[in-house]
């Protein structure tokens, strides 16, 4: 196991090479800049097999839209054509183009009088995560990063494989919230065991890879379900499941704590190791040293061990934060799920216009990537959600221009994914170590409350009005997104760690 005591798997360490003398600088951030300010191949490696768990957690995300879809079918006696509602012909007069192509065809649930149970599934994992989040929150600051991420993987990828084998909706419901429950923790740990694995010169542009990674795993879902759509919805539950139980092995033996929790939990020693890691550079005749020194005046952040909420009530100022990040996060959420649960509202091909949704994160990441580190953060969010907004009611409002439609759907999903993905690199530059992945952690719960909500609106508006859902979804952004104005900005701002 790669842990701050085993022998690094990532790199050699070379013990011919002798540490600057920094005992007279000597906080935790000044030692961790000197050793992890250069990014180097050891933290390269620990990025990228971290940011993989977005991969496989975008695929369970997103899954809904092929085993929950509207199957196709075709008529096999008159009267019956394509424009006829299944619900009013015999069930001798057509017949679905493959009978297990989804849980609607397989469970005939496409007769259901409540339109929202069809929505129940996706709304479930959303609900699982949000309770996950709530439970699992926490355990990232006090039993570390990388412990949560190992397990909330192994949960989903378990409970994943169990909704292959549902029997009805029901049983599948209940799985997809079990996999919910796992998946809650692994966007937030990998976001802050990746930014705390690198100097703060490159946080930003690190945090991006998850989201890249969540891109390609979103994309890889199209390509597979694709692939896949001839034979049974379970078969892409297991394609999809099995890779995720073999990458919890990587995590455990060759990703590494991060050094900044371990500081703030006085570990300096397994702290040190991780640096001596990263840095290439063998600090055992400096470690007991710089360990007595920073526990003797106290640098270590670990007496800060108090409980997340009762920090935030006797800080005004990050109460007030909080908050008013939780509200933009919901904003986004919202948009951002709904916008790709919903595309089977659009007259389009499904698979193809799936790849497409999937496709447009890609120079959302990218946009996010080479503007990071030189644009202020709200601004950033406000234009994102102005614009994206704006394009939401639009594609209501010219539902009639099938072509347009898809533009500005495409639009505001780009919008959507850039703030998703500068929100929460926001979130942990507006919080110090000590609680910052529970901050993270609940404005990602936020976020994915929005999941929890759009399967219902585009399940119980949908069914009347085609694109209506997205119309309420611009409004919600619009209207959410521009409360970011009243958080501070970070950019080129330190976080201090002794301001709770």
């Amino acid at each position: 196991m790669a842990d701050s005591n085993s022998t690094p798997l990532l790199t050699n360490l070379d013990s011919t090479k002798k540490p600057t003398n920094i005992v007279n600088d000597n906080s935790v951030d000044n030692i961790i800049e000197f050793y992890m300010g250069a990014l180097r191949s050891p933290q390269i490696m620990q990025v990228i097999l971290i940011s993989f768990s977005c991969f496989f957690e975008a695929q369970q995300t997103f899954i809904s839209i092929f085993t929950d879809a509207k199957p196709t079918w075709h008529c096999l006696e008159s009267p019956c054509n394509q424009e006829s509602n299944i619900c009013e012909l015999k069930t001798s007069a057509w017949s679905y183009d493959n009978a297990h192509a989804s849980i609607i065809s397989e469970w005939s649930l496409q007769c259901v009088k409540n339109s929202i149970v069809i929505g129940l599934p996706a709304s479930c994992f959303f609900m699982g995560c949000i309770l996950g989040g709530l439970i699992l929150f926490l355990v990232g600051d006090s039993f570390g990063r990388k412990f949560v991420l190992s397990l909330s993987c192994f949960m989903m990828s378990v409970a994943s494989i169990c909704c292959a084998f549902a029997g009805n909706v029901w049983t599948y419901s209940a799985s997809r919230f079990i996999s919910g429950f796992g998946r809650a923790a692994i966007g937030t740990c990998s976001l802050v065991l990746a930014t705390e694995s690198v100097g703060k010169k490159w946080q930003g542009q690190v945090g991006t890879v998850s989201f890249l990674m969540s891109t390609l795993g979103f994309l890889s879902l199209s390509i597979i379900a694709y692939f896949n759509r001839n034979y049974s919805w379970r078969v892409l539950y297991v394609v999809t499941s099995l890779p995720g139980i073999v990458y919890c092995l990587l995590i455990q033996f060759c990703v590494y704590e991060s050094p900044r929790w371990l500081f703030s939990q006085g570990k300096e020693r397994q702290a040190f190791a991780v640096l001596s890691t990263f840095a290439g550079i063998d600090l055992s005749s400096t470690t007991d040293q710089l360990g007595d020194i920073l526990l003797a005046k106290g640098n270590t952040n670990a007496s800060k061990k108090e409980p997340f909420f009762k920090m935030l009530v006797e800080s005004t100022k990050f109460l007030k934060q909080f908050l008013l990040a939780l509200v933009v996060g919901l904003g986004i959420g919202i948009t951002y799920y709904g916008v790709p649960l919903g595309i089977g509202n659009l007259d389009s091909n499904l698979y193809l216009n799936s790849a497409f949704n999937a496709l447009i994160e890609i120079p959302s990441v990218l946009l996010t990537l080479l503007t990071i580190s030189k644009w202020k953060r709200r601004y950033f969010i406000l234009g994102l959600c102005t614009l994206g907004g704006c394009c939401g009611i639009l594609s209501y409002m010219l539902k009639n221009w099938n072509g347009i439609v898809i533009v500005m759907e495409m639009i505001t999903l780009f919008c959507a994914c850039t703030a998703y993905d500068v929100i929460l690199i926001y979130t942990s530059e507006l919080f110090p170590t000590c609680f910052r992945n529970s901050a993270v952690s609940t404005v990602w719960q936020a976020v994915v409350l929005g999941g929890v909500i759009s399967p219902v609106v585009n399940a119980a508006f949908g069914s009347y009005i085609r694109l209506l859902p997205y119309g309420i979804f611009g409004v919600v952004l619009l209207s959410f997104g521009t409360l970011v104005i009243l958080l501070p900005e970070t950019l080129g701002v330190s976080t201090s760690e002794d301001s709770v």
